[in-house]
């Protein structure tokens, strides 16, 4: 299934998109798409009903995160060499983690915001994971059953606070509007494998990344379950897992976003985004 939420922000509905790509509305099945709808038994409830007799939601209406009540917003870091390499650093021999703070998570094609003064903001497609059901201490073997899905995600960056402010990532990780997740939350029975998924970005039209989630370092099983010996991964817990090359930082000179610029990026299955940058507003 590919799960949405859609609506004006604050207001979202569920939905879904069936197999002829349209919106579908699960207002009768779901409250929303949150924790509780992300273990393998609800899924398979809704799963069970025929999505064509759902009501048609008409239109285009703005989407929202595919999903609510994120308690942890989990990243990784240089999970991909040749990314590694572009920002001059060794290739980790164990999966780097951070946060990206959960006031980041935006819908798809929200505007993006630089923050106040910046100078330094920069992109990355990411494969997201959501966690549908708990995990603690699991084996590599079965980490990817306690996975609802996967998604899009532009883990963008501001580089000065990441790199430049003291040392701690998450600074550069979590301003607003730096989480874009979405279009959908597509469940992992679409994904039979998630490495071998393309991916691509692109700024103002031109191609800067792509790449494939081959090439990661630590596999989205081994992810799941390295991070579930430092923390419970709960429903609803979302992993960005790292990017492919073609940063704005790793160019030479480097390249960095301003106001008016565009983003467009999509990973094959999971959909597309599109952001126009926007200057800082209060």
């Amino acid at each position: 299934m590919k799960l949405v939420r859609y609506g004006p922000p604050g207001q979202e509905k569920p939905g879904l998109i069936d197999a002829e790509g349209q919106l579908r509305d699960l207002s009768s099945l779901a409250c929303d798409i949150g924790p509780d709808q992300l273990g393998d038994a609800a899924l398979e409830a809704l799963r069970r009903h025929d999505a064509s007799a759902l009501p048609a939601v008409e239109g285009s209406p703005r989407l929202g995160s595919p999903l609510t009540g994120v308690r942890k917003f989990i990243a990784i870091g240089l999970n991909y060499a040749d990314h590694a390499a572009e920002s001059g650093l060794p290739i980790p021999a164990e999966p780097v983690v951070f946060m990206k703070a959960t006031s980041c998570i935006q819908g798809p094609d929200d505007a993006v915001m630089l923050p106040r003064a910046s100078v330094k903001t920069d992109w990355e497609v990411e494969l997201g994971v959501v966690i549908g059901t708990r995990a603690r201490y699991v084996d590599e073997s079965e980490a990817l059953n306690h996975v609802a899905g996967y998604c899009t995600i532009n883990d963008i960056s501001e580089r000065e606070y990441q790199i430049e402010r003291g040392g701690t990532w998450d600074k550069g990780k979590g301003c607003d509007t730096f989480g874009p997740l979405g279009p959908w939350l597509v469940t992992r029975d679409e994904v039979p494998d998630p490495q071998n998924l393309g991916m691509w970005l692109d700024v103002n039209g031109r191609r800067m990344q792509t790449g494939s989630t081959r090439t990661m370092i630590f596999s989205v099983a081994k992810i799941v379950s390295y991070v579930s010996e430092f923390m419970t991964l709960e429903p609803g817990d979302v992993i960005t897992t790292g990017t492919p090359p073609g940063v704005g930082l790793g160019m030479k000179p480097p390249v960095y976003l301003q106001a008016g610029d565009t983003m467009a990026l999509g990973i094959d299955g999971l959909g597309e985004q599109r952001q126009v940058v926007v200057a800082f507003r209060r």
